[in-house]
């Protein structure tokens, strides 16, 4: 079973793709479009020679198609190559796919079927998942919890041969959350400053010039300060945040604080409260993750963080407009800072 997970994995489908070694079906659906669109573009790249595109190269859409025309597309053969590419884009919006099944269970071996099923998932009970599995790729992509960005974030960069500070990672994820697709554009707007000589560095100040991120005013650093019961600085963090609320909107902040305080609860009835035991309880990769915990554990009881996670809810609430009256955003954010730290 192991051996079959990271057979299916994003970085072994890549890696396969990148050595030429082909399966005859791709079927890549699930909630996150990034790494259907990378394996999508990937296979565009590298299936066909660029000279071999005209005749053996066919992109399709599921508004403007139906699986008859996939089908005869799929069965043709490819002329003056090895093989051709039938892309499938948008195929949740094709009427009923699953009887694609019928190609999939007997696939040509000379096309490269792409099939892109975006924002949802074929049912595992039926013939077109089974088959899909069984005559080459199915792929679940899925969204990366904001918990695990930080890593992720490394782990791309590094394929990338490019390093990142702890800082400006958390920056990043804090700031960009798990949208992989901004995220990207912002990495390769970075990576596009460095050095053409290594080694490759991108850090706090060059992510606070070039992305928009304060690197003292921003949500990482607020929770560092709540975290240490710094209420001086806090209150400047979130005064910075009322002046530019653009850069730094209620619905990415609160998610940021509940994260922490949620993660706090667990690390208070975790048996394992050392460093390293915390940053298995919690998933973390990188030991600046768990020091803001450590730090919280002394500073609020049990209780205390069960009653902010009740506050931040409340705060979330109003934002939206329950209860709200005339308060502001901003008014909003100073009360609850005000009940976290008091």
């Amino acid at each position: 079973m192991a051996k079959k997970e990271e057979a299916l994995s994003f970085e072994s489908i890549c890696d396969d793709i990148k050595a030429g070694k082909f399966h005859p079906v791709y079927m890549l659906m699930g909630e996150e479009p990034f790494f259907i669109d990378r394996i999508t573009d990937l296979l565009i790249e590298t299936v066909l020679e660029e000279s071999e595109r005209d005749f053996n190269q066919t992109i399709l859409y599921g508004a403007d198609t139906d699986v008859a025309a996939i089908y005869n597309a799929a069965r043709r053969f490819p002329m003056m190559a090895e093989r051709q590419l039938v892309v499938v884009r948008e195929a949740q919006l094709l009427r009923d796919i699953e009887t694609l099944a019928n190609y999939v269970k007997n696939p040509l071996m000379s096309t490269v079927l792409v099939v892109n099923y975006k924002y949802k998932t074929l049912d595992g009970r039926k013939s077109l998942a089974t088959a899909s599995g069984k005559a080459g790729v199915l792929f679940d992509s899925k969204k990366i919890p904001d918990s695990r960005m930080p890593a992720f974030i490394t782990s791309f960069l590094k394929s990338r041969a490019i390093a990142i500070d702890d800082k400006g990672v958390q920056m990043l994820a804090d700031f960009l959350g798990n949208d992989l697709s901004r995220l990207c554009r912002e990495l390769d707007k970075l990576a596009i400053l460095l050095p053409e000589d290594s080694p490759k560095r991108i850090t706090a100040d060059m992510i606070e010039q070039n992305v928009g991120i304060s690197k003292e005013y921003n949500s990482f650093e607020l929770v560092k300060a709540i975290a240490v019961k710094d209420v001086l600085k806090a209150n400047r963090i979130i005064q910075y945040f009322a002046k530019n609320p653009k850069d730094n909107p209620m619905p990415a902040t609160l998610p940021v604080l509940f994260n922490y305080f949620s993660n706090l609860l667990i690390c208070h009835y975790s048996s394992d409260r050392s460093e390293n035991g915390l940053m298995n309880t919690l998933g973390l990769r990188f030991s600046i993750q768990v020091k803001d915990y450590i730090l919280g554990l002394r500073n609020y009881s049990a209780m205390k963080v069960f009653n902010i996670i009740g506050d931040i809810r409340t705060a979330d609430a109003r934002s939206k407009g329950v209860e709200k009256g005339t308060l502001t955003d901003a008014d909003i954010m100073k009360e609850l800072l005000y009940r976290i730290l008091h």
